[in-house]
């Protein structure tokens, strides 16, 4: 079924099942599907469809923007970068008496001080404040979550790893992505529980999953975060 409205027009497939409501899913290429029960009027979905249509619209937007890639970055005023699983637009200060270009969470922007602008200065600034800021939220995670361990990690680095998350090895030393300070606090905290429980246990085995699901019982949607938004946490 193909339905316009405020301009812009969609393409959809209604199913119909024995449920009792109506729900809404798009896949990760942007397909729409429209779950009704059995002799539900055209009129009650497009009802909802125009009542979802925001909504739609953004998530159509980002499975196009994912299928893209990862897309460059412009060192802008007004450009956005994720923080803690929210988007922030960045602020420019020029500050030639700067003693070093740093980055500052103020309010509902990142304000980025640098000596020149210049964009590589900027993108480096903000690389090092995504380090700082990982550091800081992993330190307190882990110190969170020791308790569920007897063991403590040996050692806590910041990575900047193009394929993992997080590691764990057998000296017990913890290394994490610097990107993770971009992601929701409750999966940091995922990624956190997830390479103390190599402490205890190394492969990815049931003993594993159960400790982990023991912890963070809903560690698969955390994963799935990680796995549909990985392509938008960069600078």
């Amino acid at each position: 079924m193909i339905h316009t409205y405020s301009g812009k027009t969609i393409r959809f497939e209604i199913k119909y099942k024995n449920r009792t409501s109506i729900g809404i899913t798009i896949d990760s290429y942007g397909n729409i599907e429209v779950q009704a029960p059995k002799g539900t009027p055209d009129g009650r979905v497009l009802y909802l469809i125009e009542e979802k249509w925001d909504l739609i619209q953004r998530k159509l937007k980002e499975m196009k923007d994912r299928l893209q890639g990862p897309q460059k970055k412009v060192y802008e005023p007004g450009e956005n970068f994720l923080y803690l699983g929210n988007t922030y637009p960045i602020k420019i200060i020029e500050d030639v008496n700067s003693a070093k270009d740093h980055v500052m969470f103020e309010g509902e922007r990142l304000h980025i001080s640098v000596k020149q602008l210049d964009d590589e200065k900027i993108k480096q600034a903000l690389k090092r404040f995504y380090y700082q800021q990982c550091k800081a939220i992993v330190a307190k995670g882990i110190a969170s979550y020791q308790c569920h361990f007897k063991t403590k990690p040996r050692s806590i680095q910041i990575s900047d790893s193009q394929t993992t998350w997080g590691t764990c090895n057998s000296k017990l030393q913890l290394t994490f992505n610097w990107r993770l300070a971009m992601a929701p606090q409750e999966v940091i905290d995922y990624v956190i529980v997830h390479e103390m429980c190599h402490m205890v246990h190394l492969n990815h085995d049931r003993s594993f999953w159960r400790l982990v699901g023991k912890i963070i019982p809903d560690y698969i949607e955390k994963e799935n975060w990680l796995a549909s938004s990985n392509w938008k946490m960069t600078v």
